[in-house]
This record gives C-alpha cells, structure tokens and sequence, in this order.
C-alpha cells in the first residue's frame, strides 16, 4: 500500500480551480511514494556510506575504487537529504501510453523496483522539455510544478493533442501559456533561482547537443545562456561517458565565469542538480597572481599582452635556459676521473620526454648525463664499485652541479615573466617582431604589480615551467632514499654475518632481494595537484565574447581535446567583435565549430528591450537583439541622479523582505542600508539579474563601442523595472 503523507499541494485561494481532486489526485498519490522512497532510499545509502567508510582503505586501486564510492554515495545522500518530494520537476502522458511519466533532478524508483521519477538527463525526459505544439515528440499533455518550501503552489498545463483535451486528467487549466509566463517574472535573490522545471525547447536542444569539438551558444539578454551553460555541464557528465568525473583532476569538466559575482549567484546551481564534480573559476582564478591582479592602465600595453604569439614567446623564454654547456669538464671521483664533454652534454639535455615541464626535466637530464658518465667507468673499477655509490658521488660533486645548475637552472613564472617586462634584450630575442616602441611600451620596472593582462604569459611559463620544489623535493626524497638503503644494507649485511643456523636462512635471502622489500619508494607523498591545472575533458566558457586570443590559450592548455562549450553574445564585446563567431575562435585555435542561436528573451521585459535596442543599435547594427515574450506592465522611469535614494527607499517600502533584490550601477560611493540593494560596475553585471535596476549616468559609462555596451548590459540586467536617472 502506498504510504500516505500531507498533500504535495498548497495552492493559494486564487488558484482554486486547480485544486480540483480530478486534477491533482493522481499526482498526490504518486508524490507521497516518492516521498516514502526517498526515506527508504537515504536509510540504504546512509547504511551503505557507513559501511563503505569503515571498510580498510587498502592501497593502490582498491583504496581508489574505495574513494570513488565513498563519494557517490555521499553525493547521492546529499541530493537527497536537499530535497524531497520537490524533486519531482513534473509529469508528461505519451499517446501510446496513459500512465504518466514523472520527470525528476534524479531517477528514483521504489523498493520493488517501480520507476518513479526518471532522471531530467536521461533519453526518456527529452520530450519533457523538447515537446513544443509543432513538434509534440509524442507527448498528448505535459504539467510542469512549481515547488515553494516543499510544496507545489503553482502547475501549469500543456495539451498537445486535441484528444488531450477531452481527458480530465490532462486537462490544461485556462491560464496555461500565461501562468509560465508570470513565472518568468518571478521576484530574483542573492543566487539564480531554481529554473530546471522551465527549460524551454530550444535550450534543451543545446543542452543536450554532443560534446565533440566547439559548441559556440550565441544569445542576447535574456535568453538563458548561462542557464543552458550550467545544466549543459551537468548533462554532459551524465551523459557522455568519455567526460567522466575528474579522477585526479584528469577529466571532468571547467566551467569558466567572467567575475566573482557571477559565480557567487550562479554558485548553488550544479549542487541542485546533483553534480559536485564540475570546477568553477574565472580566468584569473588559474593563476595565483590574479587575485590581487590589477587592470592594466595602458591600452597599447595590454593590446600587445593581448596577443597569442606574445604567450607563445614564453617557449623561447624558457629555452633560452635550456642551452647544453659549450665547454667539457673533468670529474674526479674516489675511483675515476670522468671527461664530461661537449657532446655528452647535448646528449643529455636531449633527454626529457615532451611535455615535461622544464623544472621536472632537468632531473632526467640529470639521469642521463649520470648514465652516460657511468658507461664510462673502467671495466676494472665497476666490477668492485656499486653504481649506486658512483652516481651519489657525481651527484654531490660541486662542480658538476654548478654547471648543471647554471645551464638548466629552477625557474619561477614570475621571474621569467618579469625580466621579459625589465630586460628589453631578453624580450627582443623571444619575440623579435616587436618594434622599438612597442619593447619600449612593455618596459616595466622590478617590482610592478601584475596586470590582468600579464595572467595569460604567467600562466603560460607557470605550464611551461612547472613547479620548481618538485625538482627539491625528488633530490630530498632520493637522498633520504639512498641514505635509508644504506642503513638497511649494513643491517642486511649484519643479518648475514650473524646468522650461524644450519640453512643459512639468512643468505638465501640475498642482500639486494631483501634491501628492496625495505625500499618502500611510496612513503614520502606527492605534492597535492592544482584543482584547476588540468587537463579537462570538456570546458564551458561564459560571456566568451570578452576573451582575449592570450586568454584563449589559458584555455587551451587545458582542454587538449577541444571540447569546448562557449557561450556568449558578440553585442555584448565591451572592446568590439566585429569577426564571426568561427573566424574568431579558428583563429583562437579552436576548431569543429558548431554555432547554435537563443533569440527569445525570456527574462527582460518589453518594456525595457524597447528602451534598450536602439542604445546598441547604434553602435553595433547588426546586433543579435532578442524578442521580449513578456511584459511587466512597468514602464521606464527617467530621473535626476538626485531622486537616487527616493527612488531606492521607495522600491523597499513596496517590496519588502523576501521579493527581489535591487541594483545600483554607476554610482560607485553608493552605499544602501539594504542587504538586498547592490551597488556595481557595468563590467560586473553581466550574467546577473536583478527585479529593479537604477542606471545612474549613464551617459559617463564612456563613448563608442565600449561604453553603449556598458549601458545595453546593464539596462538589460532589469526582469521588473528599469529606472535610469541622468542630467
């Protein structure tokens, strides 16, 4: 029998007629299962968790595989203990079937095995989303819910079919079309609300495109790009199984933002959607220096920064320390002196693997120079010497170091992007293109603060480079090795000088089987990875149009698949983007561009498009200005910028805790006494939304292409009012 609970269903008085039992019973009873399934669900899984956590960790793969589901279940748990029965989305009756379909964050079914809510991602929920009136996919009626605080206080319905109609249960409440869209105007908070239930068409169709190549999402305000963004990342990982989850960090997918806000409101989308594996950043998140990175003041400078043959300077940079010696060396050890020439130096600096990282490969240079210098020793002298004794021995010898050292020194990315910035030769011989004037304008004095537009080369040499301590650490954990081997070799020979017992117990187990059962080189751990050095299987790029070819190839380096999700709107390029979107990212480096266009504006009212075109317009004619399918019924205001705190003090008064949030742009020193009212740039309102948006000035957001951006962005951040204030 299904286990009862209170109804899923809390409808206000307006809304009445739908609470018709006729309407709503079937969903009642089958929500109540759910409910009774979670609970039986999260008790397995509590169980399962409890047991798997205490189980031995073991080493090797068991210890992982042991990981690995310690961390399903516990992500499983989360999502569920986040939600109950609200993680119904909402239900969909096909022609050949009348028993609905229940649409879920995630698939559940009962103890006895009876699906009750497929998975949003899976095959069998694409109609759910995709179904339009042209193209019902088979669907006769779809109902979509409307969940607050665990309850369902609105749905809405679709009939496809005209026999649709004719059945109670599917029968579509007069206000369908209208009720979907009032949603959408729904009062905004401090993070993107819950929108996985109003997928339209044609973003699940993006959402669910493949994830070969470069998948560009080319939209204006509104449209739900960054929506299509976050659930396309979730999607892929369920759905293709080369992307996986980021096993040691190799795989998995970046989700790259423009700007710390943005990622703190889009911040509790992907856990909603039981997805904990994707990472966010913005750019200047992949370099340590870009958290106290400032802008860079000069135009032309970071024009040039801005280039990829500059990035791909840093090779050059960082070769220019890889040069063999010129001259060759004697080495004198207690048992041979070694000519070290010419030639053996250039065999050995040839030695590293490529891709290894210059700081990494100067230990297999050292190896192979080692290798070569041992062949060298006297017949005579290797047959009594251990070669481990030999190899010690050259590794301390001063000299030898010093000129190893000095031909392939340690290096940090700082250092080597900062003597290309303070040593006009050094900079010429990488990148000799540059003009006088243009070395000149890069010229920058020790000791300058980094720039945005420096991340992109620090970025590059830090690659290039990798981590200079590695090299340290290797060169202590081998000589604490080599020490300890010592230790055990004089108690190993100790064992077999004492042992008197009849079978020589002892000398059967020679010296080196047992020095190596002693020699455990695991015991010194590895240092932790970089969560965001990569590679990626898959990256998604948010307002994409702002980046620069330097920026790019931040990228790149970390996707060698050329996976990319990139989503952005040419209209909105605060420094022009006058190419294709394919002639852009082909020259980026990109390639197996697909484009892909959103042109309804589900979120900025009509009024405010209207208000808002003609501003781009001007500028950029050929701007992809999307079509309002709502209005707000609030025109927009003009004021003075003295009517700023009137008009904000009038807005809480209406609004009060609880519906939307507000946004002041423009007036920088404005500070309001609600936690519900921002004051920021325009550069750091794209992706946001906002119920009421002030505009203060402007006219002062500056002229030409960058500044009719600015004001196009930030009037269209508005889903309720705009009000913009000017002299």
């Amino acid at each position: 029998m299904t286990p009862r609970t209170a109804s899923a269903f809390a409808l206000p008085d307006r809304l009445s007629a739908k609470n018709d039992p006729t309407l709503i019973a079937h969903d009642d009873e089958h929500l109540a299962a759910v409910s009774a399934s979670i609970e039986h669900t999260v008790a397995d899984l509590t169980a399962r968790l409890d047991e798997a956590r205490r189980a031995p960790g073991g080493s090797g793969t068991g210890a992982l595989e042991r990981d690995q589901e310690v961390h399903r279940l516990s992500s499983r748990l989360r999502a569920l203990r986040r939600f109950g029965r609200d993680l119904c989305l909402g239900r969909m009756v096909a022609a050949d079937s009348p028993e609905p379909v229940y649409v879920g964050r995630l698939g559940l079914t009962d103890p006895d095995g009876r699906r009750l809510l497929v998975d949003w991602r899976s095959p069998a929920a694409e109609a759910f989303f995709a179904a339009t009136h042209a193209h019902p996919l088979g669907l006769v009626s779809r109902r979509r819910y409307r969940w607050t605080g665990g309850r369902i206080t609105d749905y809405w319905d679709e009939v496809f079919t005209a026999e649709g109609l004719d059945d109670p249960g599917n029968r579509a409440a007069l206000d369908d079309q209208s009720a979907f869209i009032a949603s959408l105007g729904s009062h905004r908070s401090e993070q993107m609300r819950d929108v996985l239930g109003t997928i339209q068409a044609d973003q699940d169709a993006i959402i669910r495109a493949g994830s070969r190549g470069t998948l560009v999402v080319d939209g204006g305000p509104g449209t739900g790009k960054t929506v299509v963004a976050l659930h396309r990342s979730a999607y892929l990982l369920y759905a293709d199984p080369r992307l996986g989850r980021a096993g040691h960090h190799r795989g998995g997918i970046l989700f790259v933002g423009p700007h710390r806000p943005y990622l703190a409101y889009v911040a509790d989308v992907l856990p909603s959607l039981g997805e904990e594996g994707v990472q966010t950043c913005t750019l200047a998140d992949l370099v340590p220096e870009g958290a106290a990175a400032v802008r860079e003041p000069d135009p032309e400078v970071a024009r040039l920064k801005a280039s990829a043959a500059l990035v791909g300077a840093i090779e050059k940079a960082v070769a220019i320390y890889e040069e063999p010696p010129t001259q060759g060396m004697s080495v004198d050890t207690p048992w041979a002196d070694f000519w070290v020439s010419t030639a053996d130096w250039a065999e050995a600096f040839t030695a590293p693997e490529p891709g290894v990282p210059h700081n990494e490969a100067r230990d297999q240079v050292w190896d192979a120079l080692l290798d070569i210098l041992v062949d060298k020793l006297p017949a005579d002298a290797a047959a009594d010497v251990p070669e481990d004794a030999v190899r010690a021995s050259l590794r301390r010898h001063p000299e030898l170091v010093d000129t190893l050292h000095g031909a392939w020194p340690l290096l940090t990315h700082t250092d080597v992007v900062g003597d290309l910035w303070a040593v006009p030769a050094y900079l010429r011989a990488c990148a000799p293109w540059l003009s006088a004037d243009e070395l000149r304008a890069l010229r920058r004095p020790e000791g300058s603060p980094w720039t945005t537009a420096d991340l992109p080369l620090l970025d590059a040499a830090r690659q290039r480079l990798g981590d200079p301590g590695a090299s340290r650490r290797r060169q202590r954990q081998a000589a604490q090795r080599a020490a300890d081997r010592e230790e055990m070799s004089a108690v190993v020979d100790h064992l077999i000088a004492a042992d008197d017992s009849d079978l020589m117990i002892m000398s059967m187990l020679r010296g080196e089987d047992l020095r190596g059962a002693l020699d455990d080189p695991s015991a010194v751990p590895d240092a932790d990875p970089d969560l965001l050095a990569g590679p990626f299987a898959h990256v998604v790029v948010d307002e994409a149009q702002e980046l620069t070819d330097a920026e790019w190839q931040m990228l790149l380096l970390r996707c060698p698949s050329r996976s990319f999700t990139v989503v952005g709107d040419r209209a909105q390029a605060r420094h022009g983007f006058t190419d294709s979107w394919t002639d852009r990212l082909t020259a980026a480096g990109l390639d197996r561009i697909t484009l892909a266009s959103l042109t309804v504006n589900y979120r900025t009212p009509e009024e405010v498009m209207r208000e808002a075109e003609p501003v781009i317009r001007a500028a950029l004619p050929d701007a992809n200005v999307p079509t309002s399918i709502r209005r707000s019924g609030l025109p927009v205001r003009h004021g003075s910028p003295a009517d700023l705190d009137a008009v904000v003090d009038t807005w809480l008064a209406e609004h009060p805790d609880g519906e939307g949030i507000a946004c002041v742009i423009g007036a920088p020193s404005y500070r309001s006494p609600s936690g519900r009212v921002r004051s920021l740039s325009p550069e750091l309102v794209k992706g946001l939304e906002f119920d009421l948006v002030v505009l203060v000035e402007p006219e002062a957001f500056g002229d030409g292409i960058e500044g009719a951006v600015d004001r196009y962005v930030a009037m269209t951040r508005a889903t309720g009012e705009l009000v913009i204030l000017a002299k």
